[in-house]
Formats: structure tokens, C-alpha cells, sequence
């Protein structure tokens, strides 16, 4: 675990000497493309309106908008066009690794940093290569309090088994436990064992991931291995639906907000969706439990901007890119839409967020009280992370522990041969 994330949230107590940026550049127009991903948070307005808000301000600066193909996919579709001759300027959310070693990415430098709460974040090979923009919860449960009342649920679970009995009373109630997905996105199909993996074996050991890039554990290793059966053992108990897996993102969120399953673990930025669209019933969110209800929450730091090293307007590229992480206006845009926090000197959340976002919000403030903060399993960017290539292998290996077309005994072997494979 790296130590910036745990002091995250100190970024809601800055005081009036805020850093947050609104000047503008000048010179001649400078072209740059800017790779971009779209969800049910953000989708092509967003964007449309994000690059306007910062160029408005930087009019030398003229943006060609590219779109990953799928949500989860951008790091992959990144690589594709880095092959072909096309490597984007500016790139939001994908993960560093490899680019960066092979020299594809520019490095901050310190004093470009200095607005960032945490400039030492994700370094790879000593170097940082991703703006450490903001900080998410990944995952927190997030449930509808009405199919808990009627399912006698009176309190949030605190412990493992509290979830297993609530779990169970919502399936004796003719309810679906748990709305998980998939299809082409991948990753919602192992959200619920990203967090089993982060409360279970960060819990204990903080730094299990380094220890596996030094080959000091493995994830057949007895504690990894219990995590994954965990997660097997709510599909076995049918508390998961296997069908699910071939949904979407998209489908996936719509699936909770339209009643179709109790519980939806997500990341933090589902708050922002909870709070603006349509649903008819109240969400609550809670902490992902642990075995002894001892408070442990994952979360990253990260998910900011990359600059290719070689964009032939690498002085633009990089105005834009540190712009649109330190705009206000367009912080506070971000906050709204995708439910972050950011982590950026002199910031504030706005006094405006929904009741969904405040109440995650609030979450995560206890967390970084108690100091109970670890990594989120799989979504590191860094050195501390997944070998690139292996975030793909996790959410197949999700899906088949799902559908039971593999074991966890079988589920964490074949991670460990991808490993190899990767290393």
C-alpha cells in the first residue's frame, strides 16, 4: 500500500491558498488528439463538454477526441493504436504500465506535480507517468433498502457472515443477492472478488501484489486461494447469477437501478448515477465486509492523464492535459459525473452532491481516519500492480469461477501460469 492514498481525503480540508488552475495558454493553435472512454457516467457530452471547458481557456490548444471501444478496454485499444503508428497525444485511465517502460509516456516532472496532493504516486521504474488526479473506492456495496426491508435485513453487514445471511435472505425472499456482469467490459464480473481479494490478503499483507513481482508469494498460496473460494462459494450457493456474466457495464448498472438484484458492489463512481437517474427506491452503500468486521477499504490513487513522450506538440499535450486535472470548473464536473475525489491541492467537494455520493463520501472519510485504507486488488497502474496483460486474465478468470467452468484451486493456478507468461 502506498502511503499517499491513506492521507487521500485531506484534500476536502485545504484552506483558502487553493492551487486550482484558471489561467490560459497562448500562442499559435496546436492540434493533439485525446483518448477518452465512455460509461453510463460519462458518456459523449462529457467529454464534449470537458475538452470545450478547458480549451475555451487554452484556445491555442485544438483537441481531436478519440473513444476507446469499450469501457474497460482503452488500455488495450491504447496498445493497438501505439502499434499502428497512431499513439494518442493525451490518454485518460490508461494503465501506464509497459507504455512507460518502453518510453511511450512522458515522466512529471516535480515541479509540473506540485498541484497534485500526492505527486509520488504510482511511480514506475522511478519514474511517474499518470497524473495521480483523484482517489476511488473500489468496492463499496451499494443496495437497494427496500428489497432489505422486505427481506428483513435491519442492518448493513458489518462481517462476512453477516453478508452470507443477508444474502440468503434475499434469495429466500425470491430476490437476486448480487447484480454482477461482464460481456465486454470484463471487469463487473469481479468486483465482488476484488474486494474479497483487497479486505482478505491486503488486509493482512498490504504489499502481497510487490511481493508477487519479487516472487515471494504466489496465488495458489493458501490465503489468495481462500479469498477466491469465497467468491466461488456465493455462485455455488446460487447467490450470483450465472447469466449475468455475458451483461455489460451499462446493462449491468441499469440491471440495479431497475430492481433486478439487492446488492451492487461498484466502484464509488456508480454514487454519481445513484444520485441523477431514474430508480424507484432508496440506495444505500456500505463498506465491503471483512471476516472479523475489522474496517478495511480498498481504494487507488490514480486514474489520471498520460502524455505521449513523442506527441509531436508534447508543450500542448501537456498543458492539456494538467488543465483538465486542476480546472475547477471541471473538477467539479468530474465530481458530479463520476462520483471521485480529487486530489488536488486547495480543492473542496461541492456543497451539492447527492445523498448516495455524500454517504460513500463520508465512508471514506472514516476509513482514512482509522488508517484502513489498502490498494484496490487490480486496479493498480504502477509497480505496486497487475504484470501487464494480467487485468484481462482476472476478469476471465471472475467469469469462470462464476459459471463454475473452473474451481478456485484451478482459477488460481492458471493465474499463476499467466503470470509466468506475462513476466
Amino acid at each position: 500500500m502506498r502511503k499517499p492514498i491513506v492521507l487521500a481525503l485531506l484534500v476536502a480540508a485545504c484552506v483558502s491558498g487553493c492551487s486550482v488552475k484558471q489561467d490560459a495558454g497562448g500562442g499559435g493553435q496546436q492540434e493533439i488528439s485525446f483518448l477518452t472512454f465512455e460509461t453510463p457516467n460519462l458518456p459523449p457530452a462529457y467529454w464534449d463538454a470537458a475538452i470545450k471547458r478547458v480549451t475555451e481557456k487554452h484556445p491555442d490548444i485544438k483537441v481531436t477526441k478519440l473513444v476507446a471501444p469499450t469501457t474497460q478496454g482503452r488500455t488495450a485499444y491504447a496498445k493497438q493504436l501505439l502499434q499502428s503508428g497512431q499513439f494518442p497525444d493525451v490518454m485518460i485511465a490508461v494503465d501506464p504500465a509497459g507504455f512507460a517502460e518502453a518510453g511511450n509516456l512522458y515522466d512529471w516532472k516535480a515541479e509540473e506535480l506540485k498541484d497534485f496532493e500526492f505527486p509520488a504516486a504510482n511511480p514506475i521504474k522511478g519514474g511517474h507517468h499518470q497524473l495521480p488526479a483523484n482517489t476511488q473506492t473500489i468496492p463499496p456495496i451499494y443496495y437497494n433498502k427496500k428489497m432489505f426491508a422486505d427481506a428483513g435485513i435491519t442492518s448493513t453487514p458489518k462481517t462476512w457472515a453477516d453478508l452470507l445471511q443477508a444474502a440468503d435472505k434475499l434469495k429466500a425472499k425470491g430476490q437476486q443477492p448480487f447484480v454482477i456482469g461482464g460481456g465486454k467490459d470484463g471487469f463487473p464480473a469481479s468486483m465482488i472478488l476484488t474486494g474479497i481479494i483487497s479486505v482478505d490478503v491486503y488486509g493482512k499483507t498490504p504489499d502481497w501484489l510487490t511481493q508477487r513481482r519479487n516472487n515471494k508469494v504466489k496465488f495458489t498460496d493458501a490465503d489468495f486461494q481462500a479469498a477466491v473460494a469465497k467468491f466461488a462459494d456465493l455462485a455455488a450457493k446460487g447467490y450470483l447469477d450465472k447469466d449475468s456474466v455475458s451483461r455489460d457495464y451499462a446493462a449491468t448498472e441499469q440491471a440495479f437501478l431497475d430492481g433486478k438484484g439487492a446488492m451492487y458492489p461498484m466502484g464509488n463512481w456508480f454514487a454519481a448515477n445513484a444520485d441523477t437517474k431514474k430508480h424507484d427506491f432508496d440506495i444505500g452503500v456500505f463498506n465491503f465486509p471483512s471476516d472479523s468486521g475489522k474496517l478495511v477499504v480498498p481504494a487507488y490513487t490514480g486514474g489520471g492523464m498520460s502524455v505521449n513522450a513523442k506527441a509531436k506538440n508534447l508543450d500542448a499535450a501537456k498543458r492539456f492535459a494538467i488543465a483538465f486535472q486542476t480546472d475547477k470548473g471541471q473538477i467539479d464536473a468530474s465530481v458530479k459525473a463520476d462520483g471521485l475525489v480529487p486530489a488536488i491541492k486547495g480543492y473542496q467537494m461541492p456543497s451539492d452532491i447527492g445523498p448516495v455520493l455524500k454517504a460513500g463520501y463520508d465512508l471514506y472519510t472514516e476509513a482514512v481516519q482509522q488508517k484502513a485504507i489498502v490498494n484496490s486488488f487490480g486496479w493498480e497502474t504502477a509497480d505496486d500492480g497487475l504484470l501487464p496483460g494480467l487485468k484481462e486474465k482476472f476478469y476471465a478468470v471472475a467469469q469462470d469461477l462464476v459459471t463454475g467452468r473452473k474451481s478456485a484451486a484451478d482459477a488460481c493456478a492458471f493465474l499463476d501460469t499467466e503470470w509466468e507468461k506475462a513476466g
